[in-house]
C-alpha cells in the first residue's frame, strides 16, 4: 500500500505544470550548449584557413595564373623607361616588397579594404588609373609622373604598385584561394618574385640585345597594350560597381 501511494504521488508531481521560472532556467541551461556549438563552428572555420598541404599541380596552376597577370617580361620597356628617368631601380627591393604585399593581401586583403570602406572594384579602378597615366607617358612621350623624389623611388611607385603587386595580381591572389591551398599560393608568389628579380636585375642585358630602336618600338607597343588592359580593367570593375 505504501508503494502504491508513493507511485501515485510521483505521477501527480510529474503531471503538475512546470513553473515559468523553471522553464526559463531550462532555456538558460540550453544556451551554453548553443554557445559551445557556435564556438566549435568558429574553430572549424579557423582550421579551414590553415596553410594546407603542398601540391605541385596546384602550385604550378597558381604560378601560371600569377605569371600571366603580373607579366613582368612584358613590362621590360616600362622598367627601362623608369630606370632612364630615375637613374636606378632596385630589383631586390622591388621583389621583396611585392612578395610581402601579395602575401599580406592574401591573408588580410578583404578585411583591410573593408576597414577603409573600400571595395575590390574601386581598388582595381584606382590602380588602373595609375596604369593609364603610365601608358600615356609611354605612347605619347609626355611626362605625367614628376621624378622629384629621391633616386630609386620609382621602385615603389609605379614599379611595385601597380605594375607588379597591382590591383590585378592582388585580387588574383584572393581568387586563387577558392582553388588552391594557401601554401601553394605563397610558393607560386615566391617563384614569380624570383623571376621578377632576375628580369629587373638583367634589364640592362635586354637593353643591349634589343638596342635603342627595339626599345623605342617596344615602348610604344606595350604602351598601347597597357592602355588597353587598363581600360578593360576599369570597364569590368565599373560595371560591377554600377550593378
Amino acid at each position: 500500500g505504501d508503494i502504491i501511494g508513493c507511485l501515485e504521488a510521483l505521477i501527480a508531481e510529474i503531471s503538475t505544470p512546470m513553473p515559468s521560472g523553471v522553464i526559463i532556467a531550462a532555456q538558460n541551461v540550453s544556451q551554453p550548449t548553443e554557445d559551445l556549438n557556435q564556438l566549435s563552428e568558429n574553430i572549424q572555420i579557423q582550421g579551414n584557413m590553415s596553410l594546407g598541404s603542398f601540391d605541385f599541380k596546384e602550385m604550378m596552376t597558381a604560378f601560371m595564373v600569377l605569371f600571366a597577370v603580373i607579366d613582368i617580361t612584358g613590362s621590360i620597356p616600362i622598367i627601362l623607361d623608369l630606370k632612364q628617368k630615375s637613374g636606378k631601380v632596385h630589383s631586390g627591393k622591388a621583389a621583396i616588397i611585392s612578395f610581402l604585399l601579395l602575401v599580406l593581401f592574401l591573408f588580410m586583403g578583404e578585411g583591410l579594404l573593408k576597414f577603409f570602406n573600400v571595395d575590390i572594384p574601386s581598388f582595381a579602378i584606382a590602380g588602373a588609373i595609375v596604369l593609364i597615366a603610365l601608358a600615356i607617358e609611354m605612347t605619347f612621350n609626355i611626362t605625367i609622373f614628376k621624378n622629384d623624389a629621391a633616386e630609386g623611388s620609382s621602385t615603389i611607385v609605379p614599379l611595385v604598385f601597380p605594375l607588379i603587386a597591382g590591383a590585378g595580381s592582388l585580387t588574383t591572389c584572393l581568387s586563387l584561394r577558392a582553388e588552391c591551398s594557401t601554401l601553394n599560393i605563397i610558393l607560386a608568389i615566391a617563384l614569380n618574385m624570383l623571376i621578377v628579380y632576375i628580369v629587373i636585375k638583367k634589364v640592362d642585358l635586354m637593353e643591349k640585345i634589343l638596342g635603342k630602336g627595339g626599345i623605342y618600338n617596344l615602348r610604344k607597343f606595350f604602351g598601347i597594350i597597357l592602355l588597353a588592359m587598363s581600360v578593360k580593367l576599369i570597364v569590368t570593375n565599373l560595371s560591377s560597381l554600377l550593378n
